[in-house]
């Protein structure tokens, strides 16, 4: 760990107090908070991504949130370059990062130094590939990535268009599929020396009643009208497909109530939590804390300081 810079992460699925736990930690660290959130990063987008209030941060800089264009798309690549600079800079500062979020591509690019290719990019190819979905569907085209990239098929939801995209350019523009790329820029040794928190709950029924109390809550505090706002500046296709955005669309077209509405957007925000705990499984470094185990979240912050110390990557 020698020359190493420290970061903690609060990693798991949603509607677990992953933000409220990083503030604390920072308040009492002397940290900076780095989101790790694919809907934070932009503007104007808050009550969807659940953004934590200017109140709610307590006076703790927060980076890589609310400074993207709702027009613009955003790439894992773009992350992992910025998160560098944000902690190469609160590193100068004598700060510590805290990395928080639930976008675990992001969050697992970042923390395994993964690089990416620059030059592979093929317009046509990726024009026609779009065209391609519209005619057979987003299945066909993680099918065909399966056919010579079962890693990354496998990885991948097949929601997930524009990662596949990417996956299948780069395998056609430079002959290496995006499994082999990511093994390759692994060996390459991470300069961080990190504690990964992950937050979940044992009773899966409390998770997911954490989850349909935001949703209501979003709904009280006005989620359809930024809903119709958002929607109504031609988003890029990651913006437009935020959830609480896109299951409100019928509603808007009148066919279907906003009761039912609030129901779809439940039901895909339990389902996005799950995808969320598959995808962090898989990662044998997080330190879990069940939150149903503890009587508070005092004691629940207590836990995270343990497994801090034990990491020996900043002395308490």
């Amino acid at each position: 760990m020698i020359n190493k810079i420290p970061i903690i992460a609060i990693v798991g699925p949603t509607a677990t107090g992953k933000t409220k736990l990083s503030i604390e930690l920072a308040k009492n660290l002397n940290g900076e908070i780095i989101s790790a959130d694919s809907i934070q990063i932009y503007k104007d987008i808050n009550i969807a991504s659940a953004k934590p209030s200017m109140e709610e941060r307590k006076g703790i800089q927060h980076h890589l949130m609310d400074f993207l264009n709702v027009k613009s798309e955003f790439s894992v690549s773009q992350y992992v370059e910025m998160a560098r600079e944000c902690v190469n800079d609160i590193n100068k500062q004598g700060k510590l990062s805290i990395l928080c979020g639930g976008t675990g591509l992001y969050i697992d690019s970042f923390l395994n130094n993964i690089s990416f290719y620059k030059q592979c990019s093929n317009e046509q190819l990726r024009i026609k590939l779009l065209n391609d979905a519209k005619v057979y569907g987003n299945q066909y085209l993680l099918n065909k990535l399966s056919e010579f990239d079962t890693e990354s098929a496998n990885r991948l939801h097949c929601n997930d268009l524009k990662r596949i995209i990417r996956a299948i350019e780069i395998y056609y523009t430079t002959g290496i599929t995006m499994t082999e790329h990511i093994k390759k820029s692994k060996g390459c040794s991470s300069p961080y020396s990190v504690c990964i928190i992950g937050l979940n709950y044992i009773n899966r029924e409390l998770l997911y009643k954490n989850i349909n109390d935001r949703v209501d809550k979003m709904f009280n505090i006005g989620i359809v009208e930024e809903a119709k706002n958002i929607l109504s500046m031609n988003p890029s296709k990651t913006a437009s497909n935020t959830i609480g955005y896109k299951e409100l669309i019928p509603y808007f077209k009148k066919e279907i109530t906003l009761g039912e509405s609030i129901e779809i957007i439940k039901r895909e925000s339990r389902r996005y939590a799950k995808r969320q705990l598959t995808w962090f499984r898989r990662n044998k470094n997080i330190n879990w804390i069940y939150i149903d185990e503890y009587k508070s979240f005092v004691d629940v912050y207590k836990a995270a300081l343990d497994f801090i110390k034990k990491s020996n990557i900043i002395y308490l």
